[in-house]
């Protein structure tokens, strides 16, 4: 055991760990270009190829699209003639839309007046792209349509989390989704009238996308509207604006559905199920119902699908705990096995360790769920490191993860819960933690603990507990209530009072916001009450805080405020402090830098003798 640790942490640094992601598969139009994002070059960049129409592995371009780093989201124009990019400069909150021609030689800026902007769907003609502007200082975005061929927009709804979700094939009609999270709805725009039309009447929603069938006179709508588990919903409409019927045509009362991807001709649908944080592929034929089993990606979840030009096979972004993110290409004629496509020649490494999923006991009695990475040869009682996800509506799912794999060869096991809130359960699941249940969410981690220690899994001498935004409040949460739990604590950009992060997060995700945690001004005693900074004092446990300079979600003033109330009482907090990043570590060097010293920071708490102090 000792050698297989010395071996692994050697390798770390030199970047084993950190082999590229390749994500995000979308092919152009015409079926001969593929574009994807890639961290190749050190951080996410937009990347163009030409797609082998033999299905074997795509040859990478030498340069990246173009050398804005940063690239979230990107999307083909119908006519084939531009790539629309979503990016945030230095990793921050105030994102930017760019479209350019596949050849790079034409680059336009998208709204360059925004405070920020999203990326929506595209016109079918290809003139008109959604985009969504945040104004300087407003909660609310602009879902707007902006016309390519002369720069004009058309605002079509105003509200949180505003987004053009399809437009119609004829130009007249279109789908915008609004509202704060876990309540958002679906609206029909006619484009002419100004008219607007709730799609599913009295329903707020987790989940809420729709497009357009090939026809115009359906909608595929994607939500968890009127129901606990996300579906796939058909909804005819009638004349201009009005809807007819709305049906259902594809659920499963125990999962949730996670991706839909329509084919060109609109016969089939491919759909990716979220079965307990594994995926689940399935091929829907639209006319018939007929639901058949595909082949199972490389890697337990699939993060993206795409069809090819012609519908004969499908394009998947998947990963696994031992399977860094790539991309592949599934043959739907047939039924083949599953060919990598980026990288062209994938190497696993068979030292990574992959975790088991266990049900435990909330204090109330609520199931629970999360996943365990056990180091290898490790017997009995160890060292255990609790992973909190963000959200809190993410979920923990058996992905790449070079921290878990990292904290494992220094002899650290990990536990990844899924507390009351997350995603992936159900409507009912994720909105158990809102307001003033946080508090019971918060027991949640006390529960996990006792569940490790209960079955022998971990020495309860020796656990920590850790995690990243909405898991990094937890974890500072966690560590105030339950001093006695914890030999050690790391809050990677986590929320350490609600009165600062509202008063300095970006308008827009303070607006949409309130129905998860409160009111700042209605509840400010609730949220005085859940926010850890006033019980710093109890925190005990050796604590490293890490943050992004750019991080305008959780602001910088989060990580400040919390270390400065430590030292005041004497204590000596680490601080991680990375000024090119903002609420995720993208940057390759960066994420091997906070590996590093996280692991470090952990493992001298947790397996050597250390003294407590925070």
């Amino acid at each position: 055991m000792a050698d297989f640790t010395e071996r692994r942490l050697a390798r770390m640094g030199s970047g084993e760990l950190f082999a590229p992601a390749y994500t995000d598969p979308v092919p152009s139009p015409d079926g001969s270009l593929l574009a994807w994002i890639s961290d190749r070059d050190g951080r996410p960049r937009a990347w163009l190829a030409r797609l082998p129409e033999d299905g074997s592995p795509v040859v990478e371009p030498e340069k990246p699209v173009v050398d804005d780093a940063d690239v979230q989201a990107l999307s083909w124009s119908p006519d084939g003639l531009w790539l629309a990019l979503q990016l945030a400069p230095g990793g921050g909150e105030r994102t930017i839309i760019r479209v350019v021609a596949p050849d790079g030689s034409d680059v336009r800026n998208l709204a360059p007046g925004a405070a920020a902007a999203t990326l929506g769907a595209w016109s079918p003609s290809g003139h008109l792209l959604g985009v969504t502007v945040f104004p300087e200082g407003a909660g609310d975005g602009q879902a707007c349509l902006l016309d390519l061929r002369d720069g004009t927009s058309t605002v079509l709804a105003a509200g949180p989390a505003a987004r053009v979700c399809a437009v119609s094939g004829d130009g007249r009609r279109a789908v915008v989704r609004l509202g704060r999270r876990g309540a958002r709805g679906l609206e029909l725009v006619d484009l002419r009238s100004g008219r607007r039309t709730e799609l599913i009447p009295g329903a707020e929603a987790t989940v809420a996308d729709a497009r357009f069938g090939v026809t115009g006179g359906q909608l595929y709508v994607h939500t968890d509207a009127g129901r606990d588990r996300p579906a796939l919903l058909a909804v005819t409409l009638r004349g201009m604006s009005g809807v007819s019927t709305v049906f259902t045509i594809a659920e499963r009362p125990d999962d949730d559905l996670d991706i839909v991807a329509l084919d060109p001709a609109g016969a089939r649908a491919a759909l990716v199920w979220n079965v307990d944080g594994r995926s689940e592929t399935e091929l829907l034929d639209l006319r018939s119902g007929l639901l058949e089993p595909l082949v199972q990606p490389l890697g337990e979840v699939v993060t993206g699908a795409a069809f090819t030009r012609d519908g004969r096979a499908l394009l998947v972004a998947g990963e696994g705990p031992t399977i860094t993110p790539r991309i592949g290409r599934i043959e739907l004629d047939g039924y083949a096995d599953h060919t990598p496509l980026l990288p062209a020649e994938p190497a696993d490494d068979e030292a990574l360790v992959a975790p088991t999923l266990h049900d435990f006991r909330a204090e109330d009695g609520l199931r629970l769920s999360g996943w365990l990475f056990r180091p290898r040869g490790g017997l009995g009682a160890l060292p255990t490191m609790l992973w909190l996800h963000g959200g809190p509506e993410a979920q923990e799912r058996p992905t790449y993860q070079p921290l878990f794999q990292a904290l494992l060869a220094a002899g650290v096991a990990v536990f990844a819960p899924n507390v009351r809130g997350s995603g992936g359960y159900g409507r009912e699941f994720a909105s158990a933690d809102d307001h003033e249940r946080r508090f019971v969410a918060i027991t949640d981690v006390r529960a996990a603990v006792d569940f490790l220690t209960s079955s022998g899994l971990a020495d309860p001498g020796r656990i920590g507990v850790s995690g990243r935004s909405y898991g990094g409040y937890l974890t500072l949460a966690a560590l105030a209530r339950f001093p006695e739990l914890f030999a050690v604590g790391v809050d990677v950009c986590g929320m350490s009072d609600f009165a600062t992060f509202y008063a300095h997060t970006e308008p827009w995700i303070a607006e949409a916001a309130t129905s998860k945690y409160g009111d700042p001004h209605a509840d400010a005693t609730l949220l005085r009450e859940l926010s850890p900074i006033h019980q710093a004092d109890r925190i005990v446990a050796p604590l490293l805080v890490v943050h992004g300079g750019n991080d305008t979600n959780v602001p910088l003033v989060e990580a400040e405020q919390i270390v400065e109330a430590l030292r005041e009482r004497g204590a000596s907090p680490g601080y991680l402090l990375f000024p090119d990043e903002g609420h995720e570590v993208r940057g390759t060097e960066n994420r091997a830098v906070f590996v590093r010293e996280v692991v470090s920071w952990v493992s001298a708490r947790l397996t050597e003798p250390a003294e407590q102090t925070a």
